[in-house]
């Protein structure tokens, strides 16, 4: 009898606590005004997978889960050995190019001229020589004096110290000239093809250091140093906590009581002292069938539209997926044309 009285005693408490639980909850619902839309959803952020533009071995990584970055704040880096030797070879290739297009542009020396002519002159000496060798072994077998294989041997080399003059004098000719045009063109393509080559290294050697893109909260480090890391694998998820706002749902029949750029008030389970200001950023242009997770009186099944309805968080107390409660006053003027052109947030 004893047990069977506590069970009653325990059924009967938990019956009141209920009841109490739903009478306060009732409560809550009749402190909206009733020209005021109650709406529910669930906080809600951005989150970033970041990785390394390269792939290589993490050498060190900076911060910790938890941990609130910076824009622009360093947070890993990859051993950049092999690709500050990559730049050093770059930079040499692009170091003798130009070298070789100012000898280009500069063209032929003096003295590399005085060479030409020289040689020149040397050329045509030894036609001389071998003319006259020839002309005398021509006079000598008509005589009988040579053989006919001295005589051919002399043509042979007349016409050898003919075409050695004329190489020469062409060679004297290019040196006057200096380069063509179209060395030079292609001179300065290969240097620009190799200037191209040496800042692809340098923004890869840059890429082995990893940055925060904004102002965000480490909320996972998923590698460690020591990991191969490549662009397909994230090194940390960072939630972006600015902006931060309350995706919620609102019935068709409400749709056109609310606009872009509306004051709200956005209260938690968590604080349920505290109020946040906020104000209606976005609504969808497409209904969708009401979410599982959003808790409303109404039936699952109905169309709803989402709005994103932006939060002021100074103290950093919404964290991602909380409940939240929206508070539309309808009696308000006409909102800004931009949303949050008038940034609750900002004003004291």
């Amino acid at each position: 009898m004893k047990k069977a009285n506590f069970l009653r005693i325990v059924v009967v408490l938990g019956v009141l606590g209920a009841t109490a639980t739903l009478g306060y909850r009732y409560l809550q619902k009749r402190e909206a005004p009733a020209n005021t839309l109650h709406l529910f959803g669930n906080v809600d952020i951005r989150q970033i997978q970041l990785a390394f533009h390269d792939t290589g071995r993490i050498q060190r990584i900076l911060v910790e889960e938890g941990q609130r970055v910076q824009a622009e704040e360093l947070v890993a880096e990859l051993d950049p050995v092999r690709y500050e030797a990559a730049m050093e070879q770059a930079r040499a290739q692009v170091a003798a190019q130009k070298q070789g297009l100012a000898r280009l542009l500069t063209g032929s020396r003096p003295e590399e001229i005085a060479e030409a002519r020289a040689r020149v002159k040397a050329a045509e000496a030894k036609l001389r020589e071998a003319e006259a060798t020839h002309r005398r072994a021509k006079i000598l077998a008509q005589s009988q004096y040579v053989s006919q294989q001295q005589l051919d041997n002399a043509e042979a080399a007349l016409n050898t110290a003919r075409a050695n003059l004329d190489w020469e004098q062409q060679a004297l000719t290019l040196a006057v000239k200096g380069p063509r045009q179209e060395d030079i063109d292609a001179a300065r393509a290969q240097l620009k093809a190799y200037e191209a080559a040496l800042e692809k290294t340098k923004e890869e050697l840059a890429d082995t250091r990893l940055y925060a893109p904004e102002q965000a909260v480490v909320q996972d480090r998923i590698l460690e140093p020591g990991d191969m890391a490549s662009p397909q694998t994230p090194v940390f998820t960072l939630a972006l906590d600015n902006p931060i706002w309350v995706r919620a749902y609102v019935a068709e029949p409400d749709l056109g009581t609310i606009a872009p750029g509306m004051r709200a008030e956005v209260k938690t389970d968590s604080f349920p002292n505290k109020t946040y200001r906020a104000w209606i950023g976005f609504i969808s242009p497409t209904a969708e069938f009401t979410p599982k997770q959003v808790e409303t009186t109404e039936l699952r099944s109905k169309l709803v539209y989402r709005l994103r309805v932006y939060v002021c968080n100074p103290q950093n107390e919404l964290r991602l997926g909380m409940p939240a409660d929206v508070l539309i006053p309808l009696n308000q003027p006409n909102p800004p044309e931009a949303p949050g052109a008038s940034n609750p947030c900002q004003e004291n």
